[in-house]
């Protein structure tokens, strides 16, 4: 394998974020790993892990890595930061055409960068090999959770920002026992959707059949997890298909009103498309059948597939009141009929550490391997927006985008 250095950059984006590609054990283990490769810290405040723990496995921390083959980071980099001639890796939210980002990928461009996402890192099925998206999951549900306990005066949790990592977070959990029996609905079974059954598992809440949820009292909290083909249908009557419903979301409605007399708190984990049906309209919130008063919108799609969900929150404050009378926003826990709904956007910050450790896995066991070998690679080919300041054939749709 040809000797390569990786640069894990300080992050530059504000509100900074503390999660790393790579924490120390895992750049230790890295670079045992391949022979050959070396990695480099960038001296950093913010990050979850101290420069220090980063030293004491050996690893060069210092306060400039641009001489480094490779730059990974996490959040998009500031577009004045960008070195010229490098090759990065980190997420940067333009292949949708994002506005916030045109100019990023212009100056990716201008300085004959080659750009990696992480979001199109993909085996041959098209999965994604590397995200945070189990974190999202695990996050989102313990914040619906401590939101639907602070609205109805049950319980106060630590939020989870305020936790030192998961096992921290963990003991909290014996506070829900104080739930009343409500019903708690999940949608999405990817990683995300597997992250917030994980914790409802661990809170000891009760899982049951969507039949059961739907037809049965219950003297304990229950919750279900929803696939798409449990709220939604095609519009022509047809019989079910995933993989159109993936294609023509556009040919689906939901059937979703069939859940709304039953649940109390909706845990939102299901990827949207814009052309998919939304779960229900603002007019169904004013309506007598409407129970749904706390929502945890993990997905986070801004006048997406919750259309109560307007706008984001922060970790900070990570909730806001719905009034369904007004459809206006009001401030988080302003009145009792109003829907309380948690759309932090970047959950996964709040549990840094075992975020970064998830992360580092998938990095080495599933990209290293192909950025270490020589020459060209599906896999990296694949993610690689941009190539010496050009947009690579499968992006060049992002054309006008930049122009």
């Amino acid at each position: 394998m040809r000797p390569i250095t990786i640069g894990l950059i300080r992050e530059g984006k504000t509100p900074p974020d503390k999660r790393v590609p790579l924490t120390p054990k895992k750049c230790a283990e890295a670079e045992a790993r391949f022979p050959g490769l070396k990695i480099v810290a960038q001296e950093s405040s913010i990050r979850c892990f101290s420069d220090q723990e980063y030293r004491n496995l050996g690893i060069d921390v210092r306060p400039d890595v641009s001489d480094c083959d490779i730059l990974m980071g996490v959040k998009e980099v500031p577009a004045q930061q960008l070195i010229p001639n490098k090759t990065y890796l980190f997420f940067s939210h333009t292949v949708k055409k994002q506005p916030a980002n045109r100019e990023l990928l212009r100056q990716v461009l201008a300085k004959n960068i080659t750009l990696i996402d992480y979001e199109l890192l993909t085996n041959e099925q098209g999965e994604r090999i590397v995200a945070f998206g189990r974190w999202a999951g695990i996050v989102g549900a313990y914040n619906g959770l401590l939101t639907y306990g602070r609205k109805h005066g049950l319980y106060e949790l630590k939020p989870a920002y305020e936790c030192v990592d998961m096992e921290d977070m963990q003991e909290e959990f014996f506070k829900v026992k104080r739930l009343p029996p409500i019903k708690i609905a999940v949608t999405g079974t990817g990683r995300v959707g597997q992250g917030a059954v994980e914790v409802l598992d661990m809170m000891g809440i009760r899982r049951v059949s969507v039949y059961d949820y739907l037809y049965h009292d219950f003297t304990e909290p229950v919750y279900t997890q929803l696939r798409s083909s449990d709220y939604n249908r095609r519009r022509d009557g047809r019989v079910w298909d995933t993989p159109d419903f993936h294609r023509n979301p556009h040919e689906y409605e939901s059937t979703f009103q069939n859940f709304l007399p039953v649940t109390n708190l909706l845990i939102a984990c299901a990827y949207w498309h814009p052309q998919g049906p939304r779960l229900f309209s603002e007019h169904d919130t004013r309506r007598s059948h409407f129970r749904l008063d706390t929502i945890a919108d993990v997905t986070c799609d801004v006048d997406g597939s919750i259309p109560t969900t307007k706008r984001s929150s922060s970790i900070q404050e990570p909730a806001f009141d719905y009034n369904p009378t007004s459809s206006e926003l009001e401030p988080a826990y302003a009145r009792p009929d109003n829907i309380t709904i948690m759309a932090v956007d970047n959950l996964p910050c709040e549990l840094p550490r075992n975020a970064s450790r998830d992360f580092g896995r998938q990095l080495i066991d599933n990209v290293l391997p192909h950025l270490m070998h020589e020459g060209g690679d599906a896999v990296i080919e694949r993610a690689t927006i941009a190539r010496n300041g050009q947009l690579t054939e499968r992006y060049q749709y992002l054309q006008d985008y930049v122009a």
